[in-house]
């Protein structure tokens, strides 16, 4: 079994993640594309000792990028919009 801190990469912050955990008290972290939901809920738990209600996961593709003449591409990932419990906050995530 994996440590926690090898399942989540980092919390992701942006407009709209800030919104969603003012409103409805959800965190949205990248993890690593292998995880799975129930892999994600005990990882979140133990990091930052809250209780998880329901995580939801998203894959994002790998797109092609262009710089001057050379093509590339972007690499895939995964992230999660994790749901906590009324009451639980995890402190330092927002973007101010």
């Amino acid at each position: 079994m994996r440590k926690p801190e090898d399942i989540i990469i980092r919390p992701l912050i942006t407009e709209k993640s800030t919104r969603m955990q003012e409103s409805g008290n959800q965190v949205v972290f990248r993890v690593v594309k292998d995880a799975n939901k129930v892999e994600i809920r005990k990882a979140i738990e133990e990091l930052f000792d809250v209780k998880v209600l329901a995580v939801r996961t998203q894959r994002t593709p790998s797109r092609l990028r262009r710089v001057a003449n050379n093509l590339g591409r972007r690499p895939s990932w995964k992230k999660a919009i994790v749901r906590l419990r009324d009451g639980d906050r995890i402190e330092g995530l927002s973007g101010v």
